[in-house]
């Protein structure tokens, strides 16, 4: 069973990932992370780091509580 947490916070990312019409591959880039993580991440496969949801989130710029909100 997936922890809801992580699957909040993915789908907080997927969502503003899509609503800026970037790909995983690109928020990747953006992110310093490889886009395979990115995808973890949307699906809860990782317990993302604070150091990486800060790399995320400036990646999106946006906030780290808007994604943890």
């Amino acid at each position: 069973m997936r922890n809801k947490t992580l699957t909040r916070f993915g789908n907080k990312v997927r969502a503003e990932r899509l609503r800026q019409g970037i790909s995983q591959e690109r928020l990747g880039e953006l992110a310093k992370v490889h886009r395979t993580y990115i995808g973890m991440i949307e699906r809860s496969e990782k317990n993302i780091t604070l150091s990486n949801i800060e790399k995320v989130a400036k990646a999106l710029k946006i906030r780290m509580s808007d994604l943890v909100d």
